[in-house]
């Protein structure tokens, strides 16, 4: 079965319009990746910020629940890969950019949802997410600011993600988005501040791998002072979540996090986690 004809938008002998795209691509099935070629050059057509956004939106949310079963719809002949560069410069990329309006907003939190499901699965090999990261990042971390508290667990996500597989490969300046981790650790969403904090973790994960850590002294002493203010947090899962990323970055400059520690511990209205931190740093070896 074919269904390249179906692809040529705004072609009149195809009968079909840019509006049947979402129905056509839902009822597809392998097809889609029969004709991936079509597929492709149509979803780039569709889905710029000058269409119609119900018919983006659509076609978004269409492809979020898609992808999970890429390997039974638009990747069942293995071919989506080499697409991936079309998918998030001419795709996900200008569908990320704010704009005003709730629909707008819808856009982005659907943008965001099929990125995640793109870079979580099995469909990208790490170097591939590696190359979606170095386009993509800048514009995740701006939808950490969306008002759809969906929207930035989604993308807090994606950047642990992008982390993890960077790993030591990442370079210093990349190391400079903490501050924008450590911001949602106030979110109003526990969700959120669990994730950020996940997040930070694989950030200190990434710091303990690369070469010249003394370049990042200054940042990892900034993190420490925010992490124990948190560490005093009135929910007690946000005090667990805090003490195992302070526990991650001790190995880091122990000396350094015993300080900071000591210099609050009085503030606190437990001293308990300070406690416990300062016997986590305590029974390090001291090789660390």
């Amino acid at each position: 079965m074919s269904i390249a004809p179906c692809w040529a938008v705004g072609s009149s002998s195809s009968g079909t319009s840019p509006r049947s795209s979402p129905v056509i691509i839902a009822q597809s099935g392998p097809a889609l990746g029969e004709a991936l070629p079509h597929v492709m050059h149509t979803l780039r057509a569709c889905l710029q910020p000058s269409r119609d956004p119900q018919m983006r939106l659509k076609l978004f949310s269409i492809l979020s629940t898609m992808l999970p079963r890429a390997a039974d719809t638009i990747d069942s002949h293995g071919q989506l890969p080499s697409y991936l560069e079309m998918v998030t410069k001419d795709i996900l990329a200008p569908n990320l950019q704010w704009h005003a309006g709730r629909t707008a907003a819808a856009i982005r939190t659907a943008a965001v949802s099929c990125l995640w499901v793109l870079t979580s699965g099995e469909v990208l090999s790490a170097k591939q997410i590696q190359d979606v990261q170095e386009t993509l990042m800048p514009q995740v971390l701006t939808t950490l600011e969306e008002d759809s508290q969906m929207t930035r667990l989604i993308s807090c996500r994606i950047i642990n993600t992008f982390l993890k597989t960077l790993g030591s490969m990442i370079d210093l300046d990349k190391l400079k988005i903490y501050p924008e981790l450590l911001k949602h650790l106030d979110d109003v969403s526990n969700d959120v501040r669990m994730a950020a904090a996940s997040t930070l973790v694989t950030w200190l994960q990434c710091v303990k791998n690369v070469d010249g850590k003394a370049y990042c002294q200054s940042s990892v002493q900034c993190l420490y002072r925010e992490l124990l203010v948190h560490l005093d947090d009135p929910e007690s899962a946000i005090q667990d979540a805090i003490l195992e990323v302070l526990k991650e970055g001790s190995a880091l400059f122990p000396d350094l996090l015993v300080r900071e520690t000591e210099a609050v511990i009085h503030k606190h209205c437990s001293a308990t986690y300070c406690e416990q931190l300062l016997q986590h740093v305590q029974a390090m070896p001291a090789t660390q």
